[in-house]
Formats: C-alpha cells, sequence, structure tokens
C-alpha cells in the first residue's frame, strides 16, 4: 500500500499588505491614513450634515433589531436543540445583558468602523458574584461563573502601531493613552476586531467614507467661497487709496507700516455690531484726500450656480454609501418607486454590516466565554438578528392572499405565527385546530373533495339485446 503524501504546512506567500514597523501604508493619500486620516473621516463624520444623517440612519436601525442568542443548531431541518444547547444559549444572553454598557451602546461603539474602517475592542471579563461594590465582581447573578463585564473600544485616533507576525497575522494594537501618556498593548486574543473590510488582511480596513472624501473636500471648499462671497456682496468690496510712495520699494519702515495697518482694515472689514473704521483726515496741497476708503458694491450674479453644485456633491457622497434615497423629494425629484428599490438596497448593505457584527461574537467573543466557564464550545450558541428590512404588509398580505386563492399556499399554524410574528400581533390563543383561522371558501387552496351521488344524473348505459341460448352476450357498446 502506497504511503499517503504528507501535506505541506509552510505557508510561501504574503497577502502583499504594505507595512513597516507596525504601520501601514495601503492608502495613497496621505491625508488619509494613520491619526491624520482618523481625524480627517472624523472631521467628515461630525461636520457634513449629510454624512452624519447617513450614518444616524445606519446607526438607529442596526441598534433597534431585536438582537437575540440561539441555542446551537446543526442547520438541519430535524436538528436536534438538547436542554443542555438551551441552558448555554441562556447563559450566554444573560452575559450580554448583564455588562455595565448595554448592547445597543455597545453596537453604537462598533459601529464607529464605519468612520474609521476598524473598531478595536478589548474584552472585560468578570465574576459573576451578585450586587457588589467590586465592579470586577458586581453582576446581577450570584452563581460565581466567568462573565463579560464590558467591551470598551480602543479609540482609532489613540492606534500607535500594529503587531503583525511574519505570516500577515494580526496579534495586537498598541495604543498610546492621550490622557496618561502610557503605551497599552491589547492582544488579540483579549480583543474583537471589527471591520468593514478584510481585504489583504489590513487591520484598519476601510472606511466607508472613503469614496465621499473626494466630493467632500470639494464641498467644503465651495461652500466656504460661497459664505466668503456672500459677505463680500453684503458688505461690499473694500478698497483703500493710498499715497503711490507707500506702495514703492523705496518706501519707509514708517510707510510701510502704515501700509500693513491699512491692509489689515480693508481684509478684516466685515458687517457685524461692530463695523466701522477710523481714518486719518489729510489732505494734500490741492486739497484732496491723502488716505480714503470705499466699498465697491456687487456688479451682479455669478456665473456659476453654486447651490447646485454642493447639492451634486451631496448626491455623490449619499450615493458612496447607497442613502441616496435619503436626498429623494429634496429637490422635487424622485418617486416612490425608484425610493423603494434603493431602500431595498440599503437594507441589504445594512444587513451584511449587522451580520459582520455578529460573525465576529460568534466566532470569538461566545467561544471564548464558554472556554473560561469549562462548556463545550463546539456547539457555542449564537447571535442573531431580527430582520433589517421594512416590511409592506399590504404587500405580504396579497401576496398570501393570490397564492392561497390559487391552491399554491395553504395556511398552517407556521405561517400563521410568522405572519402575527411579521405585524407584530400577540400569538394566537388557540390549540391549532383550524390554525386559529375561518375555513377557507370552497375553490380555495386545496380543492374540494368529490361528493357521493345517488345515481342521479349519471349516463345510462344501452341495455344489451337478448341472448339465444348458448350464446355469451357481447359487452355492451358505449357511444
Amino acid at each position: 500500500m502506497a504511503d499517503k503524501p504528507k501535506p505541506d504546512l509552510t505557508e510561501l506567500g504574503s497577502t502583499g499588505l504594505r507595512r513597516s514597523g507596525g504601520t501601514v501604508f495601503e492608502e495613497f493619500l496621505v491625508n488619509l491614513r494613520g491619526t491624520r486620516g482618523a481625524k480627517t473621516y472624523r472631521e467628515m463624520a461630525d461636520n457634513d450634515p449629510t454624512i452624519g444623517s447617513m450614518l444616524y440612519a445606519i446607526e438607529k436601525v442596526i441598534t433597534r433589531l431585536d438582537w437575540r442568542i440561539d441555542p446551537f443548531s446543526d442547520g438541519s431541518e430535524d436538528g436536534e436543540i438538547t436542554k443542555e444547547d438551551k441552558e448555554v444559549a441562556v447563559f450566554v444572553e444573560s452575559c450580554l445583558n448583564d455588562m455595565s454598557d448595554s448592547w445597543d451602546q455597545t453596537v453604537s461603539q462598533i459601529l464607529s468602523m464605519l468612520i474609521f474602517g476598524f473598531s478595536y475592542h478589548e474584552i472585560v471579563y468578570k465574576v459573576r458574584g451578585g450586587d457588589v461594590a467590586d465592579p470586577k465582581k458586581n453582576s446581577k447573578y450570584n452563581d460565581n461563573r466567568i462573565g463579560w463585564r464590558k467591551m470598551p473600544i480602543r479609540a482609532q485616533e489613540t492606534l500607535f502601531r500594529w503587531d503583525i507576525d511574519e505570516d500577515g497575522g494580526i496579534q495586537a494594537m498598541v495604543q498610546v493613552d492621550p490622557s496618561a501618556g502610557g503605551i497599552h498593548t491589547i492582544p488579540i486574543e483579549k480583543a474583537l476586531l471589527f471591520r468593514t473590510s478584510s481585504q489583504k488582511n489590513n487591520p484598519e480596513g476601510r472606511s466607508l467614507l472613503r469614496n465621499a472624501y473626494r466630493p467632500y473636500y470639494f464641498k467644503k471648499r465651495i461652500e466656504e467661497i460661497e459664505a466668503i462671497g456672500i459677505e463680500r456682496d453684503l458688505a461690499g468690496l473694500p478698497i483703500a487709496y493710498v499715497p503711490p510712495e507707500f506702495l514703492s520699494s523705496t518706501a519707509t519702515a514708517e510707510q510701510a507700516a502704515v501700509l500693513a495697518t491699512i491692509q489689515n482694515i480693508v481684509t478684516s472689514i466685515k458687517r457685524n455690531e461692530q463695523e466701522g473704521i477710523v481714518m486719518p483726515a489729510m489732505y494734500d496741497d490741492a486739497g484732496h484726500k491723502v488716505f480714503d476708503l470705499v466699498l465697491l458694491s456687487s456688479g451682479g450674479s455669478r456665473q456659476f450656480d453654486t447651490d447646485k453644485i454642493i447639492q451634486r456633491y451631496d448626491q455623490r457622497i449619499s450615493m458612496s454609501v447607497l442613502s441616496d434615497f435619503i436626498l429623494l423629494g429634496s429637490n422635487r425629484v424622485g418617486t416612490y418607486s425608484l425610493g423603494t428599490s434603493k431602500m431595498d438596497l440599503w437594507s441589504m448593505s445594512v444587513d451584511s454590516i449587522a451580520k459582520n457584527i455578529s460573525e465576529v461574537i460568534n466566532q470569538y467573543a461566545i467561544p471564548r466565554l464558554l472556554k473560561l466557564n469549562g462548556m463545550n464550545s463546539s456547539r457555542s450558541p449564537y447571535l442573531s438578528y431580527g430582520e433589517v428590512s421594512h416590511v409592506d404588509l399590504a404587500e405580504i398580505s396579497t401576496f398570501v392572499a393570490n397564492l392561497a386563492q390559487s391552491g399554491v399556499l395553504v395556511p398552517d399554524p407556521k405561517l400563521e405565527e410568522y405572519l402575527r410574528d411579521l405585524a407584530g400581533l400577540p400569538p394566537a390563543e388557540h390549540d391549532g385546530q383550524n390554525f386559529g383561522m375561518p375555513p377557507m371558501p370552497e375553490g380555495m387552496g386545496v380543492p374540494p373533495a368529490p361528493e357521493e351521488t345517488d345515481g342521479a344524473g349519471e349516463e345510462e348505459l344501452p341495455t344489451p339485446p337478448p341472448t339465444p341460448e348458448g350464446l355469451k352476450p357481447s359487452p355492451p357498446e358505449v357511444g
């Protein structure tokens, strides 16, 4: 018998991630790298109303989901859920609801990965020792089991470097404390790394605002120019007249100082409650003013409509995260059907974000917790969530009615339970007979059984002619 070949377990290639000394250089724009990039993305999220509304919508949709812990299941229809599996799921859910920060607050911090591309959270454990003063033991439960105390974020702006091994594996985040100034190393075994993208196993992921940076950059500067233009139109263009020798290269130090003062006055003119200028009343021998200041009024409207330009950049910013449905109707354009299709696509993207969060918790946080408590981590429960998309009950009812009318769908207890849950209705109080629904009309759903007849109306067969003796009668002909 031939020997079984041994697999080569060595890793030869690399992901191609550009890094040096724990710093990632995957971003080609210097303004968006490292802590400088974190400050830029923070400015975009905090200052721009379009970006802020998009992030707010995503956060509120995800935090309002029905997050729950489900028992272990192998995915098959007849998969057995044991009593022990249910008890473990109850324990994990109790830990989730026993943290110093609520799960909604934790999710809100996790969603900072949308802004920065990643979110790093340290897992802090505790011994569940009941209602005591010690935060390492304070808990709603008194079973002395290991639970989650909190999952605090380690702010993206405090990142100093990453510890990455030779094979590209992420080992730790090294952080600089902005208050105390100390350096902390948080190993990955004691942390959770949430990322919007794991391309090249980049620990910093990719910001959801990356494609919105360019339109934000131009929009910000056009708004600044627009504000300056409005102010100048209201105040007028200031013009100062000074003797020619003050502008000459041979001007004395005293003349240069006076010129600098007048230049500062011209550039600082604003329309406010403190407006006013004091100018020297000096005249030459011909009686003309030596110094003078006038305001030149605007000559008319501008060539470019800055409002439309800013709207265009707002549209591009919202398109970068599939949130342009937010702008529907603001410009008196857009239809209901178009908004619905855009909402469906946006809901799918939000669902993928929620799925990303649950996968990290299921793959790392829950198995580690079970191992610390001596439980079987091979049958770990899992964090799941409810429907993200909005359900149109009118469309669902029409859909179900049409299927039932055609006989394709027959109401049953599971369907009734699902529809009640979908509509937010209480469970039905019945024993399952008739599924709590009125009897279906004849011809709807299952076709009615054939009725028994007494022979009336049946087609009569012809009576065979008399047969001579010794001959067998022939079978009647059915015409």
